[in-house]
Order: structure tokens, then C-alpha cells, then sequence
């Protein structure tokens, strides 16, 4: 009898808890789908001041208008971190086009992918080496591509349902393909633009060139995916065409910038820290609203829709801006370190880094008890039609925190049209839609509210 009695009383226990939980998660997505701010916050970002290249006038713009939104909150402390940043800049527009015969020309579409060095003034002009990948150059050998310009043309798989792991497949053409082409004696690279959709918007994205001096590296430039088809095509008509290209980008001193930071003060643990966030820069192309403007208008709104609903964390609970995400993860490197430096206990982090795009879920770095536990509260999420709770990866900006006693998360919206903006003229605002937005932001807020509710595992033990 007494058995029967402790298991109703359990059962009773656990039936409150979820009704309790169902009405705080119901709270936090009505408040966001009624009085969001993250679309307005987002808005002015776009807008207002538009492309925020890391050491840019707009990215200062930016850490100033955030921060202060973020003082107009109520918070318990609004701060600025510096940290040094990579300042790169652009120049005047990009000018491509290849020639089948002496005077006949067509132009294509292309920019200089970020960390590049200029072309000569009078740009380069040189037959064409079309490869599949940085595989195919060893293959062909010096004697086949110095003195040329190597045109990696792979694109990404569309036979690939996660269009993160077609990205993943196919950007080390970009971020390494000057490197390696460099050590054949190519005069310069032209990268197909990372990009499942056929357009003529080149996509621009950061590259580096490992240990090469200085004195021996090359231009690289991505070219838009229409007219990489053109070139592919061409070519194999004609594969003598030469292609000239010029660009005039420039790298600059480090510059000083900042990580923008929002905190509420932990009711009965103060000490254990949980923050969500994006990151503040973006490319210079567009405007940056899905990279990563939405981000950080989400999490800005997180701590918004938890004072809104009245819920109290009992950790400490930030916002976590980062600059320099896109081409340096600077900001991302400083908070871990200075964290560390103060020996703070971050039990768990979430991101916000693919768009803003309809929720889908998360993916988790954690231990397979953490994430046993977590899948207990899928079902909280199906009347908002959340499904999607997997082991992976998390953000970019938080792996940095990485320890055995913290929980990585990243928001994980639905994919399909991200890369058709990613790092291009056309990730602007009225690519967003504002309903999309406010649930990514209701459903990153629930998910910190169950973290903060139940609290890391009581058998692990949490590093700073």
C-alpha cells in the first residue's frame, strides 16, 4: 500500500512539473509571436547600418546599438569586451570575365573571397586548369597548372538532406584552395561559389593561406554559380579561353572591437553561468540579417522573453555578442578566455548560427547522459512542432568553452534556403520572415529556461 501510495505521489509530481513547464514554454511563444523584438532589433541592424566586416565602421556601429538596447532592458550588468580583431577590406568592386578570342569577352560575376591579396593593378590574365578539388592538383602536376588560373568547380552534393554537411563537403576548395594551388606556380584561383542554388551572386567566405610568406601568395575570388556553369562549359568547348580578373583588396593592422555582453544575475546560483548568443559581425556583401543578424536579435530577445514571462533564472544568464566570427573567431577565443582566467563554471551555451529560418531544434555536445535527459523534454517542444534533438556539433562562437562539464547547443532551423544567402549580396532583411524569426527566439528561450529549471547533473562535476 505505501509503495502505491509513494508511486501516485511521484506520478502526481512529475504530472505538475510538465503542466507547469507546458505553461512557461506556452508563455514564452505567445510573448514572442505578440511582442517580439527581435524582428525591430533586426531591422536597424540591416538597415540602418548594414554589413558589419569585423573591424569595420559598421561593426562599431553595431556594438553601440546593440549595447545599447541591451542597457534599455533592465539587465543587472551591460558591458563591452575588447578584443583585437583582423580588419580586411574589400576596395573597389571585383572585375572578371574570360575571353574566347582576342576581343571577345563575357563578363561574369565575382568577388574576392575574405584574407585575399589583391590581383597586380592591371590584373591577372591567364588560361584556365578547371579541377574537382585540391585532389585533383597533385594529379595534374606542376607542369599542367603553373603559370595558369586553377578553377575549382565542385559543387556542393544536392543529394544531401543537411545542406551543412554539402557545405562541409565542398568549402576547403575555398578556404584552402589558394594554399594549395599556390605550390603548383598558379598565378590565382576562382572558387564556385558555395551555393546549392544556380544564381549570379557570388558568394564570398574566409580563406587562409596556412604558412605561405607572404611574397607567395595568390588572388582568390568566388564566382557565382551561373557563371561557374558557363565557365565549365566554355572550357570544355574551348579550353584554351584565358580568363583575367582584378581585384583590390587590402589587409590591414589589427584593429580594436568588442564582444557585447547582457547579464541577469543568478537568484540561487549565481556562480554557475549560462549564456546564449551569435555573432555580431558579418560579411560586407549583403547585410548579414541571416549571418548572423538573426542570431543575435534571438538571443537578445532570450533574456527579454524570460523577464517578459516573469521567470526568474537561477543561474546566470548572458548574452554573448561576438565579434569576429567570420573570418578569425577572435571574439569567440576571448570570452573562453577570459572565462577561464576567472575561473567561471559555464554549465551550458547555446548559439544561434544558421539563419533565421523556421525552428526544426538542436543539436547537442554533451554527454550521452546529458543528452538522455534532455530528450525527457522533446516532447514539451512537438506542440511548436520542434523535433529535431541530436548529437553534433554546436556554434562556432562557443566551442571555444568546450569542457567535460558544460552542455553545447546550437539552434538548428530548417536549412534548405540558407546557403542560397550565406556570405552574399542577397542575405538582406526582406529575406526574413519575421514569424520564423520570433519562433526561433521563443524556442532558444525555452530551452535556456529548462537548462536553468533543472540544472546540470548532479554527479558531474562542472569546470570552470
Amino acid at each position: 500500500m505505501k509503495r502505491t501510495i509513494l508511486l501516485c505521489l511521484l506520478i502526481s509530481a512529475v504530472a505538475f512539473a510538465q503542466s507547469e513547464d507546458e505553461k512557461q514554454l506556452k508563455a514564452i511563444y505567445d510573448t514572442a509571436l505578440t511582442d517580439g523584438k527581435a524582428y525591430d532589433w533586426l531591422n536597424y541592424l540591416s538597415n540602418q547600418i548594414g554589413g558589419r566586416l569585423s573591424g569595420s565602421v559598421e561593426a562599431q556601429q553595431a556594438v553601440e546599438y546593440t549595447k545599447n538596447q541591451l542597457d534599455s532592458l533592465g539587465l543587472d550588468r551591460v558591458w563591452l569586451q575588447p578584443v583585437m580583431v583582423p580588419k580586411w577590406v574589400r576596395g573597389t568592386p571585383e572585375f572578371a570575365y574570360f575571353e574566347t578570342k582576342p576581343g571577345l569577352t563575357t563578363n561574369v560575376r565575382i568577388c574576392a573571397l575574405g584574407g585575399s591579396v589583391a590581383t597586380p593593378d592591371v590584373g591577372i590574365k591567364a588560361n584556365v586548369v578547371e579541377v574537382q578539388g585540391i585532389e585533383d592538383l597533385e594529379k595534374l602536376g606542376k607542369d599542367k597548372i603553373e603559370g595558369k588560373i586553377v578553377f575549382y568547380n565542385r559543387p556542393m552534393d544536392p543529394t544531401q538532406i543537411s545542406t551543412f554537411s554539402a557545405y562541409s563537403s565542398c568549402v576547403d576548395q575555398r578556404y584552402s584552395g589558394a594554399a594549395e594551388a599556390g605550390k603548383y606556380g598558379a598565378l590565382g584561383v576562382i572558387v564556385r561559389s558555395v551555393n546549392l542554388r544556380l544564381d549570379d551572386f557570388p558568394h564570398t567566405g574566409s580563406m587562409s593561406y596556412g604558412e605561405t610568406a607572404v611574397s607567395d601568395r595568390i588572388p582568390a575570388a568566388a564566382i557565382s554559380t551561373k557563371g561557374a556553369e558557363l565557365l565549365s562549359t566554355t572550357l570544355a568547348l574551348n579550353p584554351d579561353i584565358k580568363f583575367y580578373f582584378k581585384q583590390n583588396c587590402k589587409q590591414l593592422p589589427d584593429v580594436e572591437s568588442y564582444n557585447v555582453i547582457g547579464e541577469i544575475r543568478g537568484s540561487e546560483y549565481p556562480n554557475e553561468v549560462m549564456i546564449v548568443g551569435g555573432h555580431l559581425d558579418s560579411w560586407d556583401l549583403g547585410d548579414g540579417s541571416h549571418d548572423d543578424g538573426a542570431g543575435c536579435v534571438q538571443s537578445m530577445d532570450v533574456l527579454r522573453l524570460l523577464k517578459e514571462t516573469g521567470y526568474k533564472p537561477k543561474r546566470t544568464l548572458r548574452v554573448v555578442l561576438f565579434m569576429n566570427e567570420e573570418n578569425g573567431l577572435r571574439g569567440g577565443k576571448k570570452y573562453a578566455e577570459v572565462a577561464k582566467r576567472k575561473n567561471e563554471k559555464h554549465v551550458f551555451a547555446v548559439e544561434s548560427d544558421a539563419g533565421g529560418f523556421t525552428p526544426r531544434g538542436f543539436s547537442f555536445d554533451c554527454s550521452e547522459e546529458d543528452f538522455q535527459r534532455i530528450l525527457g523534454w522533446r516532447e514539451l517542444f512537438e506542440p511548436y512542432l520542434i523535433h529535431l534533438f541530436v548529437k553534433g556539433g554546436s556554434g562556432a562562437d562557443i566551442g571555444p568553452l568546450k569542457d567535460e562539464g558544460i552542455v553545447l547547443a546550437g539552434l538548428r532551423p530548417d536549412s534548405q534556403r540558407y546557403f542560397d544567402h550565406h556570405h552574399a549580396e542577397n542575405d538582406t532583411f526582406d529575406h526574413v520572415n519575421k514569424r520564423e524569426l520570433e519562433l526561433g527566439a521563443a524556442t532558444m528561450a525555452s530551452l535556456v529556461y529548462l537548462m536553468d529549471k533543472y540544472g546540470p547533473l548532479p554527479s558531474k562535476k562542472v569546470k570552470g
